[in-house]
Order: C-alpha cells, then structure tokens, then sequence
C-alpha cells in the first residue's frame, strides 16, 4: 500500500509537466512498484512517467468516491 506522500507523487507524475519538485524517496518507491518508470529523453535526461499499473491504480482509486 502507498502511503500519502507516495500516492500524492504519483498523481503529480501523472498531472505534472515539470517533476523537479518530486520527492526522491517516493519516486524510488514507486519506481519499485512499478507504477513508475523513467523514460529517456532525446537530451539524455530521464523523465518520470506512470506506467499501466500506476494508471490503473489511479483509476480504482477514484472509482472508489
């Protein structure tokens, strides 16, 4: 289970254009998980992006309220 920093991190992967202000720890917990991955960009630089899990994670949630 995700605690609420976790959960928060998440949907700011999913929503964010910008993820400098992501926590590292809870990147890694997600990365873990696999409701994350880091993509690489032309420039180099990895971009973190929510998988198929996380998606759906997401949505099971928000079927729930």
């Amino acid at each position: 289970m995700l605690n609420p920093r976790e959960f928060a991190t998440l949907m700011l992967v999913k929503d964010a254009a910008e993820h400098a202000e992501l926590d590292r720890a809870d990147l890694e917990t997600l990365l873990e998980r696999q409701l994350v991955k880091l993509e690489k960009l032309a420039s180099g630089h990895q971009h973190p992006c929510i998988t198929e899990s996380g998606y759906f994670l997401l949505n099971a949630v928000t079927q729930l309220h």
